[in-house]
C-alpha cells in the first residue's frame, strides 16, 4: 500500500463518519436551528457576536490545530505508524470530534458560558473551583510549549518569522477594513487573502535572521520568546474583532492551502513507506526516554485524536459567536475531523522517510512535516524551499492563533476563580438554580480580576514554565494534562446527559479510558523527571491531585443521579 492510497481511505472515512456518527449527535443532543443562540441574546460587540459560519470555522480550527495533530503523530511514529493511524481514526471520530461538539453544544445552551461554570451547575461550587484551577496549570502548559515551538521556528527559519510579523500587521488592517469602512467580507479576501500568500516571499527575500544580527541559537530563541510575550498580552485584551476574527480568517485560508498542497501532493508524489507499521510496545522517543507505548500513544498524540483545550476554545470564545445551531455540527465536530484528516497527513509525511532520516528529523516534528510535504510538491514543479517556507508559515500562523487563544481563555479562567457562587444549592440529583441577584465583586476581587492583570499573570506564569525546559520535555506532561482535561469534560457531559436521561454512557466510556490513560501517563512522566526537572514532576503532581479530586466529586453526584433515576425506575414498575 502506497501513502496516497492510505490517505485516500482515510479520508472517505472521516467524509463517512461526520455524517454518519456526527448525524447520530445531532439527535442526541436535539439540536435546533430555531432556539436563538447567546451571541445573540447576549450580544456585546466584545466577545458575544454573531459570526458566518465560514469565518467562525476558520477561527475554531484554526484555534484548536495549533501544533497538535502535526506534533503528536510524529512523536507517536516512533512506535510504528500502525498504531498512531488507528488511535487517530477512533480516537478522531468517537472521542475528540464527540468532545468537542458535546463541549460546544453545551456552551450554546448554557448562555454561552464556559466549561467551568457548566461543571458549576452540573457539580456545584467546590467542582467549579477545582476544575478552575486544573484548567489554569493546563492553560499555562499549553501556552508555554506553543510559546517553545514557534521561537524554536523563528529562530531555525528566520523567513517564518518575518512572514509572521507582517501576517499579524495585516489582520487589523483586514478587521478595519470590514467593521469601519464598511467593506464586504468577499470583496476584502480578494485584496487581503492574496496578500497573506505574498508574505511567503517577502518572508523568503527579507529573513529576520537575528544571528546574523550576532545573537547565538539560545539567545535568538529568548528574544522571540520575549517578543511572542508582547503580542499575547496584547491579543488577548483587545476586542476579538479587531485581531482574533480577522487573523483567524485569514489564518484559515493558510490552513486551507496548506492542506490543499499536502493533498494533492500527496496524490501525485504517491510516497512510498518506508517507516516500519510497528516498532515494539517500548522506543526511544524524541525526547531521548526509553518510553512503553501505553499509555503514551494516547498522551502524544493530542488534538489528532482528542484534547481537552477544545473544550475551552468552545466554550470559551467560539460559543458567544455561532449564528445558529444549525452551525454546531460543522463548526465542532467538522472541526475536529478536519484535524484527524491532517494528523494522518502528518503521518504520511514521515512515512516516507528512510528510518534514519526519520530518527533525526523527528526530534523536531514541525520542521519533519514540513520537509516532508515540501519534497512531495517538487512532483508538482513547486520548489521545495519556497513550499517548506509556506508550509512552515502555515504552521506558525495557527500556532500562535492557539497560543493568543489560550492565553485569553486564560484570562477568562482567571477572573472566574474570583467570581462568587454563581448557583444556590438545590436537591440531590437536580441541576442547581442560577441566583437571580448574584453578590457584587468585593474591591480586592474586581482588582486582581482586571483583564490587563489577569493577561499579565498568564503570561508571566507561562514564560517562566517555557523557561523551566526544551519543548520535548514538556509535551509529555502538556499532552497528559490535556487528555485529563478531556476527560474530566466528558465527566460533565456525562452528568449533562445523565440529567436529560439520555444516552449518558455514549460519553461515559470515553471518559473512562481518557481518564486512565491520562493519570497513568501523569505517573509515569513523575517517575522519569523525578530528580531531574522539579518543576515538571511538580506541575504533574499537581495536576494529579486536581484531578483525582475532580473525579471523586463527579463519583459521587453520578452516584446520586443514578441511585434517584433507579429509585424512580421501581416507583413507575410498582
Amino acid at each position: 500500500m502506497t501513502g496516497s492510497l492510505l490517505f485516500c481511505i482515510c479520508l472517505a472515512y472521516f467524509v463517512a463518519a461526520y455524517f454518519i456518527y456526527g448525524g447520530f449527535l445531532k439527535r442526541v443532543f436535539a439540536v435546533d436551528p430555531k432556539r436563538p443562540t447567546p451571541a445573540h441574546t447576549n450580544y456585546d460587540g466584545i466577545d458575544f457576536v454573531p459570526t458566518p459560519r465560514i469565518v467562525l470555522f476558520g477561527h475554531h480550527f484554526a484555534s484548536i490545530a495549533g501544533p497538535g495533530p502535526i506534533v503528536g503523530p510524529i512523536m507517536a511514529a516512533y512506535f510504528g505508524w500502525l498504531p498512531a493511524l488507528i488511535w487517530i481514526l477512533v480516537g478522531c471520530v468517537f472521542v475528540g470530534a464527540f468532545h468537542d461538539f458535546a463541549a460546544l453544544t453545551m456552551s450554546v445552551r448554557n448562555k454561552g458560558k464556559s466549561i467551568s461554570s457548566i461543571m458549576e451547575r452540573l457539580m456545584g461550587f467546590s467542582g467549579r473551583q477545582i476544575f478552575l484551577i486544573f484548567c489554569l496549570a493546563c492553560l499555562v502548559l499549553i501556552v508555554a510549549i506553543f510559546t517553545l515551538l514557534i521561537a524554536g521556528m523563528f529562530t531555525s527559519i528566520p523567513a517564518v518569522a518575518t512572514a509572521s510579523l507582517i501576517f499579524i500587521a495585516m489582520a487589523p488592517l483586514f478587521g478595519l477594513t470590514t467593521i469601519k469602512f464598511g467593506v464586504g467580507l468577499r470583496n476584502a479576501s480578494f485584496v487581503f487573502v492574496p496578500l497573506v500568500f505574498l508574505t511567503v516571499a517577502v518572508g523568503n527575500l527579507l529573513p529576520l535572521d537575528l544571528t546574523a544580527m550576532g545573537l547565538t541559537s539560545a539567545q535568538s530563541t529568548y528574544v522571540w520568546i520575549a517578543v511572542l510575550a508582547v503580542y499575547i498580552f496584547a491579543a488577548s485584551v483587545v476586542p476579538v474583532q479587531w485581531l482574533l476574527q480577522p487573523r483567524d480568517y485569514l489564518n484559515s485560508y493558510l490552513l486551507y492551502g496548506m492542506l490543499l498542497l499536502g493533498f494533492v501532493s500527496i496524490l501525485v508524489y504517491n510516497p512510498q513507506i518506508n517507516l516500519s507499521a510497528f516498532n515494539g510496545w517500548q522506543a526511544v522517543t524524541a525526547d531521548g526516554n526509553l518510553t512503553a507505548m501505553i499509555p503514551a500513544l494516547f498522551i502524544f498524540i493530542a488534538c489528532g485524536a482528542c484534547s481537552g483545550f477544545h473544550a475551552l476554545v468552545a466554550s470559551g470564545t467560539t460559543s458567544k459567536q455561532i449564528n445558529s445551531e444549525k452551525d454546531l455540527l460543522c463548526i465542532g465536530y467538522g472541526g475536529m475531523i478536519v484535524e484527524g484528516i491532517l494528523g494522518v497527513m502528518a503521518l504520511v509525511a514521515v512515512m516516507a522517510m528512510e528510518p534514519a532520516t526519520f530518527m533525526e528529523l523527528g526530534k523536531n516534528q514541525p520542521m519533519a512535516f514540513a520537509v516532508g510535504i515540501a519534497s512531495f510538491s517538487a512532483a508538482l514543479g513547486i520548489p521545495q524551499v519556497y513550499a517548506q517556507i509556506f508550509i512552515s508559515l502555515a504552521i506558525s500562523a495557527f500556532m500562535m492563533t492557539s497560543l493568543d487563544t489560550a492565553t485569553r481563555l486564560g484570562r477568562f479562567l482567571w477572573q472566574e476563580v474570583f467570581q462568587p457562587r454563581q448557583y444556590k444549592p438545590s436537591k440531590p440529583g437536580e441541576e442547581l438554580i442560577e441566583l437571580e441577584n448574584k453578590p457584587e465583586l468585593s474591591p480586592w476581587r474586581k482588582a486582581i480580576t482586571n483583564p490587563f492583570l489577569a493577561a499579565f499573570i498568564i503570561v508571566g506564569a507561562s514564560i517562566l514554565m517555557a523557561l523551566s525546559g526544551s519543548a520535548a520535555s514538556i509535551w509529555p506532561i502538556f499532552g497528559a494534562s490535556n487528555q485529563l482535561m478531556a476527560a474530566l469534560t466528558f465527566l460533565a457531559i456525562t452528568l449533562y446527559l445523565l440529567m436529560k436521561e439520555s444516552k449518558w454512557y455514549l460519553a461515559f466510556f470515553p471518559m473512562v479510558f481518557m481518564m486512565v490513560m491520562s493519570l497513568w501517563g501523569i505517573v509515569q512522566i513523575v517517575q522519569q523527571q523525578w530528580g531531574h526537572n522539579l518543576v515538571l514532576v511538580s506541575s504533574g503532581l499537581f495536576l494529579l491531585i486536581m484531578a483525582l479530586l475532580m473525579v471523586g466529586v463527579g463519583v459521587s453526584i453520578m452516584a446520586q443521579h443514578l441511585r434517584l433515576l433507579r429509585a424512580e425506575h421501581h416507583m413507575q414498575m410498582d
